[in-house]
């Protein structure tokens, strides 16, 4: 028997299919733009089973110090540690954002009240410096449709995770100093500022996001919080080095 997929799962069909073939859509269908953002998040999880992918980690942001809060699962396939060579050509287009991403000690299973801050903030476990890979199944990307955007994992290409340190709370997140080059270039060099000021406090959206929708968030899954540095378009093959002042740098080749 065949069964009838919503509007909102043949998009994330559509958008899997384009990242197993490393291709791009040439529009999004008539018929198929997530209508809120529920949509959006249902298709990301169809998106996953298309591309038969696990889910290796998150990525959350925010606009603003006060905003509301994004986020999109990763696909294991697409985290990468520090050192790692990675094919520009994978990515229809290519920017990359130095972050700093979270793990915690325990697993968050769902549950039937919400999770509250507190204890959400007590199990961080440890810290490091990530760099996304900023990327887009869309043609026409970034004029496309916020939603579809967030259909589309939130516009994630890959994610180089760096070596964890353990969490400390007296940590600058605010404007830690950062640096990002590109071969020996200065992409970034000064006080990094994320647009949603403190990146902890997007956590605890990402755990009870999660848990509304039956999804466990294992312990030791990394979560990327947001640009420190802005985004930057490589235009050739090189070496991408990234350091927030007290954590362990960051590096990998685009070849």
């Amino acid at each position: 028997m065949t069964t009838l997929l919503s509007a909102a799962e043949e998009l994330g069909h559509l958008l899997g299919d384009a990242y197993s073939r490393q291709a791009t859509l040439a529009v999004v269908p008539a018929g198929l733009e997530p209508a809120n953002m529920d949509d959006a998040y249902r298709a990301q999880q169809a998106f996953l089973r298309r591309s038969h992918a696990a889910t290796g980690g998150w990525k959350i942001g925010s606009k603003s110090e006060s905003g509301p809060v994004q986020g999109a699962p990763l696909p294991l396939g697409g985290i990468h540690p520090s050192s790692s060579s990675l094919q520009r050509s994978a990515f229809p287009v290519l920017g990359i954002e130095l972050e700093i991403m979270f793990c915690f000690d325990c697993d968050f299973a769902p549950r039937p009240a919400p999770i509250v801050e507190a204890e959400v903030m007590d199990s961080i476990s440890a810290m490091g410096a990530s760099i996304e890979i900023v990327s887009s199944r869309i043609a026409g990307w970034p004029d496309v449709p916020k939603l579809s955007q967030l259909a589309d994992l939130q516009n994630h290409g890959a994610l180089v995770i760096g070596e964890l340190s353990d969490y400390r709370d007296g940590f600058d997140f605010h404007r830690p100093e950062a640096h990002l080059t590109f071969n020996g270039e200065d992409v970034f060099k000064g006080q990094g500022v994320n647009p949603a000021g403190d990146p902890r406090r997007l956590l605890s959206w990402l755990v009870n996001h999660c848990s509304e929708r039956g999804i466990v968030i294992p312990g030791g899954t990394v979560v990327t919080t947001g640009s420190y540095t802005g985004m930057y378009f490589p235009k050739a093959p090189g070496m991408v080095i990234g350091q927030i002042a007290g954590l362990p740098p960051i590096h990998f080749e685009l070849s």
